[in-house]
């Protein structure tokens, strides 16, 4: 096995859980030693595997590495042990010195309770995304800062700040008592919703999408529904919605220069196995009282896999738009009610819609345009196709809108 590709594979998967253990392990305000902690560890392989080889059990290695270095960072700080971490003193004052857990057990608790300190009420949505992708997906700042279509400086401050902001909370990395797991796994999964939509609409100049950012937010909400406390209905939900829109991934890039629209797509291409999955966790979502924005985003997503494009098709995601825009309004969704309603009613219903949303700085409104007046004014279709392209944020949307400009 080469050590080349298999150490960044490593730190994807490894890092995170390394991190997440020590600083249970160390307490929130020790966030940057645990992190710093586990990328030394990645350090001593990349020093050391190129001339030795790669270890017959690579993952065991890195833990026994990490758990001495955290050993010798507690045994020879003195300042921090005595000042910040107390309790780890005396345990490395017993004979058979600290107890570093990496098992999957702990690793897996451990995530969680980092995930729902990440998400804080106390840190802005914004930094929760950020901590997530680096504390909990591994992200480097570079690959954050494309996500968020930044700067380095940008996202060093962010993160800088959110974890002063635990810090100054002194926030616990545990599980919410169960009474609390509702009123908190709100934030999670606002959290987790966005990550996806980071990478299912990725804003990067040189991707149609970002499936690992994709992949990421469902790993966590997987983990989420491994545990009792939090394998709730809403949970079950978000998990429907991001395995119906996963199915679509392939059918969307299929264009070499930019993005599929949904009409073109190659149904072939779907992947059933992902709509049965969606449809599975859609079904366990239906427990309980409380509808959720995730309930019916799930419900739309689910009819957009459905490959006969009839009248009731189009009829019920309208309907569920509808309601979408009573549970939470957005102009957003109701843009995408205005698409639904051309497929179950007509464009001229639909244009009366869309033009009464103003949304004269959004790409996606001029392209929506566009398609609403194709067929009906050609000079018009044309004004919301170039207009789409001047609000275009990446090479890959102006490239399929000027397919479409040009197919007028």
């Amino acid at each position: 096995m080469h050590q080349q590709p298999l150490i960044p594979n490593l730190f994807r998967t490894e890092f995170t859980k390394i991190t997440a253990v020590l600083c249970k392990l160390f307490g929130i305000a020790q966030l940057q030693v645990a992190e710093d902690i586990a990328s030394d560890t990645f350090l001593a392989a990349l020093e050391t595997w190129p001339y030795r080889g790669v270890p017959e059990n690579p993952v065991a290695w890195l833990y026994a590495v990490a758990k001495n270095k955290a050993a010798s960072h507690i045994a020879r700080s003195k300042a921090f042990t005595v000042k910040v971490a107390p309790g780890l003193q005396k345990a490395m004052q017993r004979d058979d010195g600290i107890h570093i857990d990496l098992t999957e057990k702990n690793i897996t608790d451990s995530q969680l309770q980092m995930l729902f300190a990440v998400c804080h009420p106390a840190i802005p949505t914004e930094a929760q995304v950020g901590l997530a992708l680096r504390v909990l997906c591994g992200f480097g700042i570079d690959e954050i800062a494309t996500a968020f279509l930044t700067n380095k400086e940008t996202i060093n401050k962010r993160l800088f700040r959110a974890k002063e902001k635990l810090r100054d909370e002194k926030v616990d990395i545990e599980f919410p008592r169960e009474a609390e797991i509702p009123k908190r796994i709100g934030g999670v999964l606002i959290t987790l919703y966005l990550l996806y939509s980071e990478g299912y609409y990725s804003e990067s100049h040189d991707e149609v999408l970002r499936e690992d950012l994709c992949l990421e937010a469902m790993r966590l909400t997987y983990l989420l529904l491994g545990n009792e406390t939090t394998n709730l209905p809403a949970v079950n939900a978000l998990l429907a919605l991001m395995c119906f829109q996963s199915s679509r991934f392939k059918a969307r890039k299929t264009n070499p220069s930019g993005l599929v629209f949904y009409d073109d797509q190659n149904e072939t291409l779907w992947d059933a196995t992902l709509v049965e999955k969606g449809a599975r966790y859609l079904r366990k979502a239906s427990q309980g009282n409380a509808l959720t924005k995730y309930h019916i985003e799930a419900n739309i997503a689910y009819w957009y896999t459905v490959k006969a494009d009839t009248p009731d098709k189009w009829e019920n995601i309208l309907q569920l738009h509808n309601h979408l825009l009573q549970v939470e309004y957005s102009p957003i969704a109701a843009l995408n009610r205005t698409y639904a309603l051309a497929k179950a009613n007509s464009k001229h219903a639909a244009i009366i819609e869309a033009e009464k949303l103003q949304l004269n700085t959004n790409a996606f409104y001029y392209a929506l345009l566009g398609y609403l007046y194709t067929g009906i004014d050609t000079a018009k279709a044309k004004m919301g196709f170039e207009n789409a392209i001047a609000l275009a944020k990446t090479q890959a949307d102006k490239l399929a809108l000027r397919q479409k400009l040009e197919g007028l």
